[in-house]
């Protein structure tokens, strides 16, 4: 085989384990993770309806949520950034304390597909080794940042005992545009029995201030669910 044939077939194999690892990134597309992959969606019980949070947790912003959900008494899952847990250790302990579920968003809020298998690997385990630290109790539920799987990601997460969830409703609660009004129209424009709805209780990676959109939507998104009566709670409460 030539040289030039050489450096082709390496291509080819190179071209062909890049597609194999990014492959997984196609479930970001909402509407074909919500039809075609309903478990990583968070499709549960068509009675109830899933609440979560990324990002946290945040001093500044977290307890806000914290007071909000006691008010209506509705628990949630908070998906945790480690470094965050990390920082503020006692915050982290108040979430579990009030009956929130607690699970892992990663160490970094970085793209997994940008890193590889052992950066992958070290980033879920610190997360999941730190809010274990804390709580007393190993997180089992995990959501990648900005919704994006890879393969070693999902390989990462079955070697921690992590179960990935992404959401099949959004509010679009980072942007500096977004108001209580967007964010509770978006939510539930998508929103059906049995849907896992993401919201963010940091402004981690979001406009400064956008966490107050989240905040307001709130009452007005558990309001939509009573009145369809709709059960909500964390992911735990949420299987069929």
């Amino acid at each position: 085989m030539t040289t030039n044939r050489l450096a082709y077939a390496a291509a080819l194999g190179a071209a062909a384990l890049t597609a194999a690892y990014a492959a997984p990134v196609i479930s970001s597309l909402g509407p074909f993770r919500n039809r075609f992959m309903p478990r990583l969606a968070g499709q549960g019980h068509p009675s109830h309806i899933a609440l979560t949070f990324d990002d946290g947790p945040d001093p500044l912003s977290t307890p806000f949520f914290l007071r909000a959900l006691a008010k209506r008494r509705v628990h949630a899952t908070f998906f945790l950034l480690g470094s965050a847990a990390h920082r503020t250790p006692a915050l982290v302990r108040e979430i579990a304390a009030a009956g929130h579920e607690i699970a892992i968003h990663g160490w970094l809020h970085r793209p997994l597909l940008l890193r590889g298998p052992r950066a992958t690997y070290e980033d879920l385990a610190r997360a999941r080794d730190t809010v274990a630290d804390i709580t007393g109790r190993p997180p089992t539920l995990f959501r990648p940042p900005y919704g994006v799987m890879s393969t070693a990601a999902h390989l990462s997460a079955a070697r921690l005992s992590l179960t990935p969830v992404l959401w099949t409703a959004w509010g679009e609660d980072w942007t500096a545009k977004a108001t209580p009004e967007s964010v509770h129209r978006t939510v539930t424009a998508d929103l059906r029995g049995g849907g896992t709805v993401l919201l963010h209780d940091s402004d981690c990676t979001s406009a400064p201030g956008a966490w107050r959109s989240a905040l307001g939507a709130l009452p007005r998104i558990l309001d939509f669910c009573e009145e369809r009566d709709l059960s909500v709670g964390p992911l735990r409460e949420h299987r069929r």
